[in-house]
C-alpha cells in the first residue's frame, strides 16, 4: 500500500456537491493498494498513521502522535498512486489491485484505526472526489508498506 498522509488544521472530501467526509486537526490520508498487498500492509499503516510523531509539541518539535494529539484521519481511496509514468504519456495502473480487493483492504484499514480509538472519516470508494484541505506546515510524507516492516497482528 501507498499513502500519502498530510497533517492538516482541516480536511473534506465532497462528492457530488455533498460533503462526505470531513474531519479539524489530523491526517488527510490518500490510499493507493497494490496488487499483491494483503492485511499485514493494512496493520503496518494502521501503526504508522496512529504512531507516527509528526505534530508539533510545546517547542514546536515533531514529537506527537495523531494518538497524542487526539486527531482525526480522513482516509480517502486513490488508486492513482499506483500509476506509472515511466513510459508513454499515459499513465499505467497494472500494479493497483482490482477494485473489489482494494476496496476491502481500504475499508478494513478504516475499521481496524476506529477499532484502534482513531476518529475516521472516508470518501467514497471508486467516486469521484474532491477533495479540500488546509496544510499544516506543510507537512507531507510517503509511505510505503513495502518498504518498513510488518506491524505486529
Amino acid at each position: 500500500m501507498k499513502a500519502v498522509i498530510q497533517r492538516v488544521t482541516e480536511a473534506s472530501v465532497e462528492v457530488d456537491g455533498r460533503i462526505v467526509g470531513k474531519i479539524s486537526e489530523g491526517l488527510l490520508v490518500l490510499l493507493g493498494v497494490a496488487k499483491g498487498d494483503g492485511d499485514s500492509d493494512g496493520r503496518f499503516l494502521v501503526d504508522k498513521l496512529k504512531n507516527l510523531r509528526i505534530f508539533s509539541d510545546e517547542a514546536g518539535k515533531m514529537n506527537r502522535s495523531l494518538a497524542d494529539v487526539g486527531g482525526s484521519i480522513l482516509l480517502v481511496s486513490q488508486f492513482t498512486l499506483l500509476g506509472n509514468t515511466k513510459n508513454g504519456r499515459r499513465p499505467s495502473f497494472d500494479e493497483a489491485a482490482p477494485p473489489d480487493e482494494a476496496k476491502r483492504l481500504y475499508e478494513q484499514m478504516a475499521a481496524e484505526l476506529r477499532t484502534q480509538g482513531m476518529p475516521v472519516e472516508t470518501g467514497v470508494f471508486a467516486a469521484h472526489m474532491k477533495v479540500a484541505l488546509l496544510n499544516d506546515g506543510p507537512v507531507t510524507f510517503l509511505l510505503d508498506s513495502r518498504e518498513g516492516a510488518v506491524a505486529p497482528p
